[in-house]
């Protein structure tokens, strides 16, 4: 009866010990997930001379699936393997205003989760953020300045939106 009754509170004791522990994790992961941060590259834009003999290029010789805008890269989300992810790669003329203030001829535009709380991270930190949120059907973008000046696009993106918008102007993935 001893034996049994021991079992009992070492089962006991080991499920409460797991429940709190689980209930440790995840109040933490719910504290860094309420943080803003880079999650990944949301697309890559640089400036050429002629944007449409690029995409022509780059699908010619690469097999990039372009549209009028660039191409998209689809890929699956590490954190869920079933939410579909994507990043933009575009070609811009070379006489766009588009990466000012910076004079360089790249812009790389970063996925990022909870944008507001990022931003007002970044404003403590003293980085130059360049305009206010803009939010749009797939997403929220705002553009900063790095160390160096060089202007980043941050997005916090709506995936499946941007798939929808994809979908609207018959556009390509490329896998």
């Amino acid at each position: 009866m001893k034996k049994t009754a021991f079992l009992i509170l070492i089962i006991a004791a080991s499920f409460c010990f797991g429940f709190v522990t689980k209930s440790i994790i995840a109040n933490q992961n719910k504290k860094e997930t309420k943080k803003g941060r880079a999650t990944g590259i949301g697309g890559i834009f640089f400036k050429c001379k002629d944007p449409k003999k690029v995409r022509e290029w780059y699908q010619a010789n690469l097999g990039l699936n372009t549209n009028q805008y660039g191409a998209v890269f689809e890929w699956y989300q590490g954190a869920d393997s079933t939410k579909k992810g994507f990043s933009q790669w575009s070609p811009f003329k070379e006489t766009t205003k588009y990466f000012e203030p910076s004079d360089k001829d790249y812009m790389i535009n970063y996925r990022v989760v909870n944008m507001e709380a990022l931003i007002n991270d970044l404003k403590r930190n003293g980085v130059t953020v360049v305009d206010t949120i803009q939010t749009v059907e797939y997403g929220k973008f705002v553009h900063i300045l790095d160390i160096e000046g060089n202007k980043l696009e941050l997005w916090e993106p709506n995936d499946a939106e941007y798939e929808k918008l994809g979908i609207q102007i018959g556009a390509k993935t490329t896998k």
